[in-house]
């Protein structure tokens, strides 16, 4: 749902996976195969003896209780809670498949009072060849604007202004045969209540303040065969997508958006995991300036680099040095632009960095750590859990 990125991206999803490949300096053992061995018997301690949550989330509990830290330098510092209904454990999950029907229900805070309320509910039928994905949610979103495309004007002093959503959306999705290719058609409508503090006109804002209301169909189509979700070691990751927002669909303006995502995951010798993606957005029509696309990426602020069309290129390279342990480098560029034939208003930004994880559910793949990423705008600092290109 790209017309709730403001909000939205303050968070990741999780969910269930296949195993990731066996850590260095220990072989593989029956445990480490979700489709097939017991988990291991305490919460609090794997086989070789490292604190290990495997057998945690390998259990069916009536609710789960969920919270996080949120360090996107656009909102400041925060928190996100809540709480997951699982219908099954994990570890029933085997290549992809048996995943569980996961209700969510929670909020967020930041320290630029930004503010949430979502839920959410994901749903499988017909031996995992339906996939039904429903959403809620009502924020406050304070952020900066920096025009679409280079400003000069507002590079140095963007303005600000808040996001006040609420939307819902409605998403199903058909697996092709026995294969790992999906197609999903879905529809989604927000209304907005947009306020800029700036007593002068800025081109691409309102005035003052203004609802804005978008109705939309997301047509997609994606294929997955990583090992896992959480810390994918091998695999690739394809997914195509759309937003066609129109007026007889209950929105304000008529507008298209498209997006392609590739990440690709390859192990390489001496324990190193190599992952690369690419990814690119484009808007066409009259697309309100909050729903354009931007540059993601760690380093640089949500919505700071905004576009009518944008490309990121990244890569980042794991080496699980010692057990359970792994340092991880990052780089990478974005470019967003406005005309795709004149490329006008071409603004870039690099960035890269680092970090450290440790493999807190072996069984998964799931690892979590720290980054500390670098742009010319800012450092900041990131809590992961799992992949930093989360896609469940």
């Amino acid at each position: 749902m790209t017309l709730l990125v403001p909000a939205l991206a303050l968070a990741q999803s999780a969910g269930p996976t296949q195993p990731a490949d066996p850590t260095p300096e220990e072989p593989a053992t029956p445990a480490r195969d979700a489709s097939k061995a017991a988990p291991p018997a305490k919460t609090t301690g794997g086989e070789d003896g490292w604190p290990d949550m495997s057998s945690f989330l390998d259990e069916k509990y009536g609710f789960l209780p969920l919270a996080m830290p949120i360090t996107e330098p656009a909102v400041g510092y925060g928190a996100m809670g809540g709480v997951a209904f699982l219908s099954k454990s994990f570890g029933d999950a085997a290549a992809g498949l048996g995943r569980p029907n996961v209700t969510f229900a929670g909020g967020f805070g930041t320290a630029n009072k930004s503010w949430g309320a979502m839920a959410m509910d994901s749903r499988y039928w017909l031996e995992d060849h339906v996939q039904t994905l429903a959403g809620f949610i009502h924020a406050r979103v304070n952020l900066d604007f920096y025009g679409i495309g280079e400003d000069s004007a507002l590079k140095d002093a963007p303005v600000r202004y808040t996001l006040e959503p609420t939307a819902g959306a409605l998403v199903g999705k058909y697996r092709l045969g026995e294969s790992s290719t999906w197609v999903g058609l879905g529809y989604a409508f927000a209304s907005t209540k947009i306020t800029v503090d700036s007593p002068e006109a800025t081109p691409g804002l309102p005035d003052h303040e203004d609802r804005s209301n978008l109705g939309a169909l997301l047509p997609s189509v994606y294929y997955d065969n990583r090992d896992n979700i959480f810390t994918p070691v091998r695999g690739i990751y394809i997914e195509g997508s759309a937003m066609i927002a129109a007026k007889w669909l209950g929105g304000d303006d008529n507008f298209e958006k498209i997006g392609l995502t590739i990440l690709q995951y390859v192990p390489l010798p001496a324990d190193l995991y190599l992952g690369l993606r690419a990814e690119g957005d484009a808007a066409f029509g009259d697309a309100p300036f909050y729903t354009q696309p931007y540059i993601g990426m760690r380093g640089v602020p949500v919505m700071r680099y905004q576009g009518e069309e944008v490309v990121v290129l990244e890569a980042e390279l794991r080496w699980q040095f010692w057990r359970r342990f792994s340092l991880v480098g990052f780089f990478g560029g974005g470019n967003a632009w406005n005309d795709f034939e004149q490329l006008d208003n071409s603004q870039g930004v690099v960035a890269g960095g680092g970090g450290f994880r440790y493999e807190l559910a072996r069984k998964f793949g799931l690892h979590m750590g720290v980054d500390v990423a670098f742009s010319k705008d800012t450092t900041a600092f990131y809590l992961q859990v799992g992949s930093a290109w989360m896609r469940p």
